[in-house]
């Protein structure tokens, strides 16, 4: 899940100051979905993000969570690829909790970048 807009999300309803159940009513969406986005758990689509945008009189940038002109460069594939994975064993321990131990450690070492000296000591 993309965490700035999950936050930005959340921060935009407080600023409005209306309740969780207020903001679902208006965006079209129960009260449980709209903490799923809230907290990150879930995605919405397309649609969502157009109501939201005009619910709070935002553009997707900044529900998005994007910063202007010095927008954060897109991650290198390899990190994309480690936080997906590192995302992946958590949801994994949620749903497996007798392999949550191993699953933790292995997405604590996917999140670590990588010593080049020990890559090249297993190459060589």
């Amino acid at each position: 899940m993309y965490a700035p807009f999950a936050r930005t999300l959340s921060r935009l309803r407080h600023e409005k100051g209306v309740s969780q159940r207020q903001a679902a009513q208006a965006l079209g969406v129960s009260q449980a979905l709209l903490s799923h986005y809230e907290n990150g758990i879930r995605e919405p689509g397309l649609a969502f993000v157009v109501r939201a945008c005009d619910y709070y009189q935002v553009s997707a940038d900044d529900l998005l969570g994007r910063q202007g002109e010095g927008r954060r460069p897109a991650p290198a594939p390899e990190e994309e690829a480690a936080a997906f994975l590192a995302d992946l064993c958590r949801e994994l321990c949620r749903r497996s909790p007798e392999q949550e131990t191993l699953l933790r450690c292995l997405a604590g070492e996917l999140a670590q970048p990588e010593d080049p000296k020990k890559s090249r000591a297993v190459k060589a």
